[in-house]
């Protein structure tokens, strides 16, 4: 990433009962808290509501704070077929949100979040809101750790982010994406 210019990422944590947010800015390779916060769905019976609900939040996000990407988590599969399919639902709601607003998708799963904030694709969701506390080094502690997990999707995008243009760059090609482009015309699609 271009360490000069701010960056703003939005992480979400899809779900169908409460759904997790979290806004960073990165500038000069600092990370900065600007938001974070839940969406809580329990109060709607009807899913196409709690959808509706989804879709208007991330608008909103997305109008608000003007991020160049949205980290999403992605589903992963349990045992309740029927879960699945609602979560998965709410995370096409909220993709399709940033997309109606041109802001770039990338979708994690849990592990690799974990892994990449942790060290440990297998961390609590305690452990993974501990070390954020640390990166980041915001002070309230969330009531809900669905924020915390949106947080460290967006955190984990940063850090995937520049892994890609640090190893680019270690084979003396590429400084950035514009250099990575310039130089490498024939994999754009």
């Amino acid at each position: 990433m271009n360490s000069e210019k701010e960056k703003i990422i939005i992480g979400i944590d899809p779900g169908t009962v409460i759904m997790g947010y979290g806004v960073i800015s990165v500038k000069k390779d600092k990370i900065k808290l600007i938001s974070l916060g839940i969406v809580k769905l329990n109060k709607y019976n009807d899913n196409y509501k709690k959808l509706k609900q989804i879709y208007e939040r991330v608008s909103y996000l997305v109008k608000e704070y003007k991020p160049e990407s949205c980290a999403i988590e992605a589903p992963f599969y349990g045992k309740n077929v029927q879960s699945m399919l609602k979560l998965g639902r709410a995370q096409g709601v909220a993709i399709a949100a940033a997309l109606a607003s041109n802001v770039d998708i990338c979708e994690y799963s849990p592990k690799k979040i974990k892994q990449s904030i942790t060290g440990n694709g297998n961390a609590s969701k305690e452990q993974v809101a501990g070390m954020l506390k640390s990166i980041i080094g915001y002070k309230e502690d969330p009531t809900y750790l669905d924020a915390t997990d949106a947080l460290a999707t967006a955190v984990c995008h940063y850090y995937q982010q520049k892994s890609i243009l640090s190893q680019t760059s270690v084979t003396g090609t590429s400084k950035n994406w514009s250099d990575f482009l310039k130089n490498n015309p024939g994999r754009i699609k």
